[in-house]
């Protein structure tokens, strides 16, 4: 008896881009809405929020050896469709065929928050200044703090994908944990939404801060007032 094996080799990244692109016009046709992740250069995320989402995945040691099996499959166009929503990530990516990918994201506690947003008092002065990552530095660490700052540690993060791979950080999944900081650079607010916290409530605590300084200075009088009897000798009345 004789046994024959075939060999499949595998795709091309040519080959993974052209299926990638067909699966969308695809899945177009019956879904107009989907959003596919392309990326354009060789950084996954250019801005603070993108770049800090991935660094943040990153430094975890349940991540850090499993999470580059995603890298390339953001690069190649293979994240078919990404949508961001409050504590929840679903992305559909191409593989040997579409894979679905859910991720749960935990809510801030608000405690943690609470804390968070007592730091930014005074720091922080508009949302579109906040969305741009132009805040003092210490202020961007006080965001990234492992384990106490705003973004999510790997418990706070609970995985699922349809594909037949026994990992729980499979390359599906990975690659969708990478397109959220793509997808943050379009739009750095999809942050808050995702961790179901308010961003203007940091504008917020700022501008009351202010107002507070505002009021308790409105009946002192200003140094620059001039007093009545220095005003009639300076012009001589």
């Amino acid at each position: 008896m004789s046994w024959r094996y075939t060999y499949r080799s595998s795709p091309t990244v040519a080959q993974q881009r052209a299926q990638a692109e067909q699966r969308v016009a695809k899945l177009r046709k019956k879904h107009p809405e989907i959003e596919p992740v392309l990326i354009e250069g060789t950084k996954i995320a250019k801005t603070w929020w993108g770049v800090s989402w991935c660094k943040n995945l990153e430094r975890y040691a349940d991540y850090e050896n499993r999470i580059g099996r995603g890298r390339s499959y953001v690069k190649n166009g293979l994240v078919l469709d990404l949508k961001v929503s409050k504590g929840r990530v679903h992305a559909l990516v191409s593989g040997s065929k579409v894979y679905a990918v859910d991720i749960l994201i935990d809510h801030m506690p608000d405690k943690k928050w609470r804390k968070i947003a007592a730091v930014c008092a005074k720091r922080v002065d508009s949302i579109a200044a906040l969305a741009e990552g132009s805040f003092p530095e210490d202020l961007a660490e006080v965001f990234m703090q492992q384990g106490s700052g705003l973004f999510p540690t790997p418990s706070e993060i609970h995985l699922d994908c349809d594909c037949p791979d026994w990992a729980v950080m499979c390359k599906h999944v990975a690659a969708a944990l990478y397109a959220v900081g793509a997808k943050l650079d379009t739009d750095p607010l999809l942050f808050f939404t995702l961790r179901g916290i308010d961003p203007s409530e940091l504008i917020k605590k700022s501008v009351d801060e202010k107002m507070k300084s505002l009021l308790a200075n409105a009946g002192k009088p200003s140094k620059r007032v001039i007093a009545d009897k220095d005003v009639a000798r300076i012009f001589g009345l």
